[in-house]
């Protein structure tokens, strides 16, 4: 064999699997399509944050948390509904999920460095009943440094293992057939492609310039999902969501494509759950965009009304940071694939933050002086220059103007000024006493007894259309492409199953291409934060497997 284990895929996955194996004295081979610059793949792009239970950031916050409570919200936002088939292993990779992240998952990261902002997130808070979707409390991790924090500690392993022989890295090593021999996976096969200097997230040449083969006992599959392959998310799209949308931002660079998900079938691996995804309604197009079409996701606080693309505004619970899919679906069913936001500037100054390690300079960079500047009178700079610069903002003085320039970005002039006038005014109505019917203000005044949210996410409850919290503001809001919830089939140790149900010797899966563990631990829904934390989970067990299954097959040689 010309090596212990081969891993495709260097993003997070991938790395974390590398370094388990290569902890353990193996020598593994770490492939990718992409060049040197994409080192760490999507989770560089990243906000950074992670799901942890009853962590030292929540008690310190007052927030009580339990394992038996995250597992409660867990199962209420997976619905699993399969579980005799394609449900099967990933609630139990669910249920081994809950229970890393409500114990060593912290500790594990903390002994590599990594810290967190003190402020815990709240997303996703459901609105439904108790037993339903949605995070019962705050449980959202923002590590220090965002994405690129959570990629440099493994970065590091992994950079250390190359300079002392135990790990190879070849970027631009496209793999395109995995080996077979006597029914086990032993290689892949595949094409070197030119040399790019296209720099992180930019597309790059796919130009080949030679083949290559190589062997191993071993194959890890850790190459992402089809988040920027439109036309495989077209084609999976579930009715339950509505039609799928002609008009789409991607949330990941281009080569989130799927190829090598496509190619493990093919040698058998068992793909489930492929109409499960994750794909964000508050998305707004990049003024500065990295790859083509690239979208960003407003990560909003509760306050700002939320509109269809007619007008009306949606019923609960669809309010903003409340249930991503089910507003994804009431978005789709209402006939179009974008939607409104109407806000104001004290809103926008508090409550607009946006998803990705670029968007957050501050905490990406570590600068608690930067941190600290949020507190200052105006939008967030990356926020201000989407207003400046952004294609689907407007900003006006009066609601007749703002729905004027609304009509006017569209040009379908859908909204009726009387009718969306006709509902903000009756919501400032609301506002006016202690007492309210507005499911909105109900969670809004719910979210600032929380002290996290009033400091520094929850707007005090105003009237949008007094001139003095102006000027009012709207963003067209669309459909942003992110992640496969489904993926390959596999055991508790992250080996690939086949059709039948039985493990492919020597196939191993782990982050996206798995659906996070099992072929989808997310079930139908996700409850934020794990995502990057599935890609560690994921790694760290199936290369814990492989080390394990390397040292009994060498030992018994």
């Amino acid at each position: 064999m010309d090596y212990d284990a081969i891993v495709v895929g260097a993003g997070l996955a991938g790395l974390v699997a590398t370094v388990e194996i290569a902890d353990s004295g193996k020598r593994v081979l770490l492939l990718d399509q992409e060049p040197e610059a994409s080192f760490g793949g999507q989770a560089w792009w990243s906000f950074g944050g992670l799901f942890l239970v009853n962590s030292p950031e929540q008690l310190r916050l007052g927030i009580k948390d339990s394992q038996e409570l995250a597992w409660q919200d867990w199962q209420g936002s997976a619905g699993f509904d399969r579980e005799d088939d394609e449900d099967y292993w990933g609630r139990k990779w669910a249920e081994a999920y809950v229970e890393f992240a409500s114990g060593e998952k912290r500790e594990w990261l903390h002994v590599m460095g990594i810290r967190f902002f003190p402020v815990v997130g709240w997303a996703e808070r459901g609105g439904y009943l108790a037993d339903g979707h949605g995070n019962s409390v705050p449980r959202f991790h923002i590590v220090w440094g965002t994405g690129p924090g959570i990629v440099e500690p493994f970065e590091k392993r992994v950079r250390a293992h190359m300079a002392s022989g135990l790990v190879v890295y070849r970027p631009r090593h496209r793999v395109n057939e995995l080996i077979q021999s006597g029914g086990a996976i032993t290689g892949v096969r595949g094409s070197v492609l030119v040399a790019s200097t296209a720099a992180r997230g930019e597309v790059s040449s796919r130009e080949a310039i030679g083949e290559f083969e190589f062997h191993a006992q071993a194959v890890i599959v850790s190459s992402g999902g089809i988040g920027a392959n439109h036309e495989l998310v077209r084609q999976y799209w579930p009715s339950r969501l509505g039609e799928a949308p002609k008009r789409m931002l991607s949330g990941v660079p281009a080569h989130v494509d799927g190829r090598m998900l496509a190619i493990t079938e093919q040698s058998g691996g068992r793909i489930v759950n492929r109409d499960r995804m994750w794909h964000y309604t508050e998305g707004i197009k990049n003024w500065n965009p990295v790859w083509h079409n690239h979208g960003i996701r407003i990560l909003p606080g509760p306050s700002s009304i939320w509109l269809d693309a007619r007008g009306q505004r949606f019923p609960a619970p669809n309010f903003p940071g409340f249930d991503t899919l089910g507003t994804l679906e009431t978005i789709q069913k209402s006939g179009y694939d974008y939607s409104w936001f109407i806000l104001t500037q004290k809103i926008i100054e508090k409550e607009f933050a946006l998803s990705g390690s670029e968007q957050n300079p501050d905490l990406t960079e570590k600068s608690i002086r930067k941190v600290l500047s949020r507190a200052l009178p105006g939008a967030m700079a990356p926020v201000q220059a989407f207003m400046d610069k952004g294609e689907d903002f407007v900003v006006a003085p009066t609601l007749a103007e703002l729905v004027s320039g609304m009509n006017a970005l569209t040009e379908e002039k859908l909204l009726d000024f009387d009718h969306i006038e006709r509902q903000i005014k009756a919501r400032d109505r609301e506002i006016a006493h202690p007492f309210t019917k507005d499911l909105q203000i109900t969670a809004i005044r719910g979210a600032r007894n929380y002290i996290g949210d009033k400091l520094i996410r929850v707007a005090k409850p105003h009237r949008l259309l007094d001139p003095a919290n102006g000027p009012l503001i709207a963003v067209r809001l669309n459909i942003v492409s992110r992640k496969t919830l489904g993926g390959l089939q596999t055991d508790l140790s992250g080996r690939v199953l086949n059709q039948a149900g039985e493990v492919i010797p020597g196939l191993y899966a782990a982050g996206e291409a798995s659906g996070f563990g099992g072929g989808g631990l997310h079930g139908y829904r996700a409850l934020e934060g794990t995502f990057l934390g599935g890609c560690l989970f994921t790694g760290r067990v199936a290369g814990r497997a492989v080390a394990k299954e390397l040292n009994k097959s060498q030992s018994s040689s």
